[in-house]
């Protein structure tokens, strides 16, 4: 999406605030402080191409020391990456793999997929999400304080939508969202560990994802982007559910001061201490960042491409090649896909 107007966001930008983050807005878009003095660009799917200029007042004004978005492959700098989304009211069976199709009818079977309130969210929600952190090895990133401020922030927000898998009257899986201007926005997703086996993601992500692409007005869900740190294999059950990579690229700005304590016994402690430490999630969020911003630099060509793009690189490589050589060519990302 080109930058455009932030109406509708609004309810989603003070959710942020009522969390305790720090909002900024520039002319291209709006931040938020992910870590202390790092900005993540919101809303998440914009892809924005801000200047130099813009990027070093944001720096300036607001003492950051990264800054990080998304941005068209058409720009000149960036790490090649992509969002995860589905679009179309023909969101169905068909577009999931055979593996997928049978978890859903398993975990339908198994459960109930209805919405449910944000005080249900926060109360028995935790337990799921605190396995599935478990499982993603961030249990010391969160605690139960932290998860009730994320559900609870939404009460009376519009376009907050949370949604269960319920089992013997019990959530076995859960997720919270957001819908502004046709776009829906996934913001989390947990489960008990014990109802895996039953299919129970796979059927509240198929029967939530159809519910609402079905709505008069909502063109596409997305479900992420490209992970700093996290393996392949976590997006790679959102492809299975029928959801596709569109490619983009994602940008980390980093500060005079960050780029000069990049030296190579820096990064090598990084990657050190994030294989010691694999708990502590801001190390390997910090590994990531520094990652990005070197790929990022580097021709597209020569970068090292995600699992799930590598099968369209050279036809992606070659339009991007014709739309530089003549200015005329005629590039649809949305239809470069893993789908």
């Amino acid at each position: 999406m080109k930058p455009g107007s932030l109406d509708g966001y609004e309810p989603a930008l003070e959710w942020l605030r009522r969390r305790g983050h720090r909002v900024i807005c520039s002319s291209s878009t709006c931040w938020f402080d992910v870590f202390p003095r790092i900005y993540q660009a919101f809303p998440y799917h914009f892809l924005i191409e801000p200047s130099s200029e813009e990027l070093r007042q944001v720096m300036r004004e607001h003492r950051a020391l990264g800054l990080r978005y998304s941005t068209p492959m058409t720009a000149p700098i960036g790490k090649v990456s992509y969002h995860v989304f589905a679009s179309g009211q023909e969101y169905g069976m068909e577009q999931l793999t055979r593996q997928a199709r049978q978890a859903v009818r398993k975990g339908t079977q198994f459960a109930s997929i209805e919405p449910i309130s944000l005080a249900r969210l926060s109360d028995e929600g935790w337990l799921l999400h605190a396995e599935t952190l478990v499982r993603q090895r961030r249990s010391k990133d969160e605690n139960k304080n932290y998860w009730r401020n994320f559900c609870l922030s939404a009460k009376g927000l519009p376009g907050f939508e949370a949604w269960g898998a319920i089992h013997d009257g019990k959530l076995a899986a859960s997720l919270l969202l957001f819908i502004a201007n046709g776009h829906v926005t996934m913001l989390c997703h947990q489960s008990r560990t014990a109802y895996l086996e039953f299919g129970i993601n796979n059927a509240l992500a198929y029967v939530c994802s159809q519910n609402v692409l079905s709505r008069p007005g909502v063109k596409e869900i997305f479900y992420g982007l490209h992970s700093l740190d996290a393996s392949w294999q976590v997006d790679e059950f959102k492809f299975r559910m029928g959801y596709t990579a569109r490619p983009v690229r994602q940008r980390v700005w980093l500060h005079q001061v960050a780029r000069l304590a990049m030296n190579p016994a820096i990064l090598a402690a990084l990657k050190y201490l994030g294989r010691t430490l694999p708990d502590f999630h801001r190390l390997a969020k910090a590994e990531g960042m520094v990652d990005f911003y070197q790929e990022g630099n580097r021709p597209l060509a020569e970068q090292r491409w995600p699992r799930c793009l590598l099968k369209q690189k050279k036809e992606l490589l070659s339009k991007l090649q014709s739309l530089n050589d003549d200015g005329n060519a005629n590039i649809n990302l949305k239809e470069v896909s893993n789908g």
